[in-house]
């Protein structure tokens, strides 16, 4: 492509096809071919644009990733405000009803796409990783403000927070769960740290 909005545009266009082909069927169905039909484009799009599948792949991932670091931002700032409750189980809700599941099953499968994240996210799950980093921050955030306890261990409590909230929704057959029950684990995992009785 001659310019880098055409690229941008490419992109954009085959990332928003592999996350339709991720949640219809899963990805065992997501192939170079899959995505490029699913795009309505020449299979020969991807391949100008990415070394092979498993860099487009990577990128894709990346994508997301720097999705997860605005919503942290997002997050953080809203600390002190609102419920901690609330922001959390909104905060996991709006991770995980979005094409994210997939996205870690989808690493997990592909044993190469692994081998390439590594080198930019040498250590834990892609996705995972950063959401357990966002909600920490936010934790971290709330602790500094008083809402929590000054002793929360919140790198405990953000992992513990984020599986939680995956094995929530992992099961896509059965679509995702009622926001009630997205709180109710929230406010059992917080309920020991949370400053001045009730959930906040």
């Amino acid at each position: 492509m001659p310019t880098g909005v055409a690229m941008r545009d490419a992109r954009e266009q085959l990332f928003g096809a592999a996350e339709r082909v991720l949640l219809r069927e899963g990805p065992n169905a997501l192939t170079s071919r899959a995505v490029t039909t699913e795009a309505g484009c020449a299979k020969g799009l991807l391949h100008r644009h990415f070394a092979d599948f498993d860099d487009f792949l990577a990128e894709l991932v990346r994508d997301r990733i720097a999705r997860i670091d605005a919503q942290a931002a997002a997050l953080r700032d809203s600390a002190g405000t609102g419920t901690v409750a609330g922001h959390l189980t909104a905060a996991l809700t709006a991770l995980f009803e979005s094409v994210a599941v997939r996205i870690i099953g989808l690493v997990t499968f592909r044993d190469e796409l692994r081998a390439r994240l590594r080198r930019t996210t040498p250590t834990g799950i892609p996705i995972l990783a950063e959401a357990t980093a966002m909600v920490a921050s936010y934790l971290t955030a709330e602790r500094e403000r008083g809402r929590i306890a000054a002793d929360a261990d919140v790198d405990t409590l953000a992992p513990t927070l984020i599986g939680a909230g995956h094995l929530l929704f992992a099961d896509g057959e059965g679509g995702p769960p009622e926001v009630g029950a997205v709180q109710k684990v929230v406010t059992t995992v917080i309920a020991g740290v949370v400053e001045g009785g009730p959930v906040p």
